[in-house]
């Protein structure tokens, strides 16, 4: 159905444990509502304790059960967020702390109904209040002696990163928590916090997750930006990358910056756009398949050396405690755990997973810039409905980037700048290397040990952008710039051994759409500029039939779009007419049995395309009874359109149906002529 476009990447919203694994949790605490409720009932009746240590450890305890889906109902019947809320600024700075943390919890794992519950029960309110306590307790730190200076600020940075993660998950899912965050100033407050990364780098990075979906479509936010607050991102741009977590945050600094485009000076554009792509350049450059390995080398190293210095200890004080019979014999205690319970919620603490998690996550939000500099920026991007399974998919999952659908990319004009930077920092060439399957080793490390075995769905979570950020290149830039017919045919090859190295590729949804999606793009590419195509007939039909049975609307979409390129270049060549008969049947079957009418729109499509010329094409439109075949279709398609069109299409979507369903009525008539012509 024609090219339409891909949607930007949005950023996920953050998991405290990675992944809201809420079986995990509910196997552990148990899972139905009437078991839920009780602790539910005892945590918050708790949360007005006269004690601020009971009231601490209740907002730990509901910090915990939050991760209990099957907990959120019995949460809300209880107004959790209006008792949480007064929380936020309690004279304790523990239970603000905790408080915060729990809320954080609520709002990544309870969706976006409960991010939009929490705004309604005004938790904005508390929240900004709390904002702007921090900002100012951080400035008045800065005249206290230096032993409470230092206590004071940490507390207060503490609780600044639990707030501004609390506001970040909920602006990625309100829109009037977005509004608020423009009228209530929390721009300046942010940015206050932002340029304190050089000592604290963890809320720095909260602070730049934020301001990534903050800025993003909200012209009137970019209006509040300064001179002096783009300064503060600038200058977390060219920060030393002196650790992992360091270039995670120029990572998303850049991202930002590049939200913030069109409100730099014209003159600035091209210094800023090859700012961002150097960056992005350096972060792709790195072999996070090494780093992994030798990040766990040094974490098996630290322990050891860790365990025995420990040894050593208790051996030490076992020593003394014999030289000494009257004293009292103390059990002896390992490291001591934080006082409370949040830490458990938070993302790892161990230096070595935490700077390999930092790595992962930038290449990650590197590709995913890159994709998003290749968008157009049209308003219509916007209101275009994806030919996804968006409505079918979890829209909390990582990798659930399938609103994209997998579609080739409207060929657009990049600018002279984008073009330049790209092709500069050897962008394509960095992209490319990333769509390879993880380094065997590193997967085998992370298998091996629990608490490293979430990085291997990262490490696949970047191939599968970069096989993304690969479509939207080959789609836009020019085959030159590419390496040439010879790079095209390589690449090709490239991605037919990735898909069929894995006898259950079909399993995999994410790889499939990703992968389906670069294929489409490059065929596309190569069919226009007449380069041969590498891939067997076989090889694609093996794709496509794996393909069409996924619940995936993209794959689908992916698939038969493949197919009518294919054999629209088949059909200009002698001695393929099984193949288009195959082809022909293939495609004529997902149009007429496909429930989703956008999968079929794209099948009729790609039908127009196959047996729109050649002779070989004519000779199998007849065979296959092609004519006859959309003949009976054709009324059912009209049907299909104006019963479910306007209650399950978007305006885009039904604007492509109907150009469908005029096409379809012209090209019946040319196949009339075909057939009277060749029966005749």
């Amino acid at each position: 159905m024609g090219k339409s476009r891909t949607k930007r990447f949005k950023r996920p919203q953050f998991s405290p444990t990675g992944n809201c694994q809420v079986e995990a949790a509910a196997g552990e605490n148990g899972t139905g509502d009437e078991e839920d409720d009780g602790p539910v009932a005892e945590f918050l009746e708790k949360l007005q304790h006269p004690s601020a240590e009971v009231r601490e450890c209740a907002c730990a305890g509901l910090a915990r059960l939050v991760q209990q889906r099957p907990a959120l109902p019995g949460l809300a019947r209880r107004d959790a967020v209006r008792r949480l809320g007064p929380l936020l600024l309690d004279p304790s700075l523990a239970v603000r702390e905790t408080a915060a943390g729990a809320l954080r919890n609520l709002s990544a794992c309870g969706g976006f109904e409960v991010c939009d519950d929490m705004v309604t029960k005004d938790i904005m309110t508390p929240l900004v209040a709390l904002l702007k306590e921090c900002s100012a307790g951080l400035d008045s730190n800065e005249v206290s002696s230096q032993e409470k200076k230092d206590q004071n600020r940490n507390a207060t940075e503490n609780i600044a990163n639990e707030a501004v993660n609390v506001l970040w998950n909920i602006c990625e899912c309100s829109s009037r928590a977005v509004s608020i965050f423009n009228k209530e100033g929390c721009l300046e407050i942010v940015l206050k916090y932002l340029s304190r990364f050089s000592t604290n780098v963890d809320l720095a990075i909260s602070v730049a997750y934020c301001l990534q979906i903050v800025t993003e479509d909200n012209p009137d936010l970019l209006k509040s930006f300064s001179a002096t607050a783009l300064h503060v991102l600038e200058s977390a741009m060219v920060c030393p990358a002196s650790s992992m977590e360091y270039i995670l945050l120029k990572t998303l600094v850049a991202g930002t910056v590049w939200n913030l485009k069109d409100v730099i000076p014209s003159r600035s554009q091209a210094e800023i756009i090859n700012a961002i792509l150097k960056i992005l350049s350096e972060v792709l450059e790195m072999d996070a398949a090494e780093v992994v390995i030798q990040m766990k080398e040094a974490e098996t190293q630290r322990l050891k050396t860790a365990a025995e210095t420990e040894d050593i200890l208790e051996n030490a004080n076992g020593d003394d405690l014999m030289e000494d019979d009257e004293m009292e014999e103390i059990p002896r205690k390992r490291k001591a755990r934080k006082k409370t319970f949040i830490s458990d919620l938070l993302p790892p603490t161990d230096k070595e997973l935490k700077e390999t998690i930092a790595l992962l996550t930038a290449q990650q939000t590197a590709l995913e810039i890159i994709v998003n500099m290749c968008c157009s920026e049209d308003p219509s991007d916007d209101e275009w409905e994806e030919l996804s399974s968006s409505d079918e998919s979890d829209a909390f999952l990582e990798n659930s980037f399938s609103e994209s659908g997998g579609q080739l990319l409207s060929p657009l004009c990049l600018s002279h700048e984008i073009h330049t930077a790209l092709t500069n920092y050897l962008i394509p060439k960095k992209v490319f290397e990333k769509t390879a399957f993880p380094n065997s080793v590193a997967v085998d490390i992370c298998s091996r040990h629990p608490p490293w075995k979430p990085l291997i769905r990262k490490m696949n979570t970047i191939q599968c952008r970069a096989l993304v950020g690969l479509q939207s290149l080959v789609s836009l830039l020019d085959v030159d710039h590419l390496g040439g017919a010879p790079a095209l045919q390589t690449l090709a090859l490239h991605l037919s051994q990735l898909l069929f190295s894995q006898p259950d590729f079909a399993q995999n949804a994410d790889f499939l759409e990703a992968i389906s999606s670069a294929l489409r793009a490059l065929l596309q590419t190569m069919a226009s500029k007449n380069i041969p195509q590498c891939m067997t007939p076989d090889q694609l039909m093996s794709l496509c039939k794996a393909g069409i049975h996924s619940s995936n609307i993209g794959v689908r979409v992916n698939v038969v779009s493949i197919l009518g390129i294919t054999g629209s270049v088949l059909a200009k060549e002698d001695g393929t007419l099984e193949t288009l008969k195959t082809i022909g049947c293939f495609l004529l079957e997902v149009a007429t049995k496909d429930p989703c009418l956008v999968v079929a729109g794209e099948a009729l499509d790609a039908l127009f395309d196959v047996f729109a010329d050649g002779k070989e094409a004519e000779r199998a439109s007849i065979q296959i009874k092609l004519l006859s075949a959309l003949k009976e279709f054709q009324p059912i398609f009209k049907m299909k359109i104006r019963k479910e069109g306007r209650g399950k299409y978007s305006p885009d979507q039904l604007c492509v149906l109907n150009n469908v369903k005029m096409n379809l009525r012209r090209f019946v008539a040319y196949q009339e002529t075909v057939e009277k012509r060749l029966t005749s």
